[in-house]
């Protein structure tokens, strides 16, 4: 597994081996010892997602207050722009956001270490998206910050008005937001 390193330190875009031929493709999605190994991180996973969504869906930014989420996401079928940004207001990367596509065909996954909102936006005609946590899933500390903040200003593929969730129309400002000490 190779690591390729972001603008933000402690989030991480792996590649896998893949082994192809003309049958098709293998490849090894998590091995816990080849995690560890080549990250450094010594998360545990709890919880297994999965969701499909279509072209133009943004789901994002999300993050949880308490009982914060690590995630290792990746694509298996179709191609997302997959973003995080640093809550921790202790880091030097403090409201900083990093992206990378994730596809079905390029395999590549993204660490997003607790205490990062984490969103994605579907430039396929379909995405299906798997996504380990190191917590589970917990509504009552569920926060989102608004996809298009003028303070993180991510910049997003394509210029076409996303296709959002009713929570995630109601998304706070980062200025609003609780973050991370």
């Amino acid at each position: 597994m190779k690591v390729i390193h972001t603008a933000i330190p402690d989030l991480l875009i792996l590649e896998p081996k893949v082994f192809g031929d003309q049958r098709g493709f293998f490849l090894e999605s998590y091995n816990q010892q080849t995690f560890r190994d080549v990250t450094g991180v010594t998360a545990t996973f709890v919880q297994d997602n999965h969701s499909r969504s279509g072209k133009n869906v943004l789901r994002g930014l999300h993050y949880q207050i308490k009982q914060p989420q690590g995630k290792l996401v990746r694509v298996i079928a179709g191609r997302v722009f997959d973003v995080a940004v640093d809550l921790r207001k202790s880091s030097a990367t403090f409201g900083h956001w990093a992206g990378a596509e994730l596809s079905g065909e390029n395999h590549r996954q993204l660490w997003v270490p607790p205490g990062f909102a984490h969103g994605f936006l579907v430039l396929s005609g379909q995405a299906d998206f798997l996504y380990k946590t190191t917590d589970y899933y917990a509504p009552e500390y569920e926060r989102c910050i608004r996809w298009d903040d003028p303070d993180i200003d991510i910049d997003w593929p394509e210029n076409h008005v996303p296709l959002l969730s009713a929570k995630d129309e109601q998304g706070l400002s980062f200025q609003d937001a609780e973050v991370f000490a």
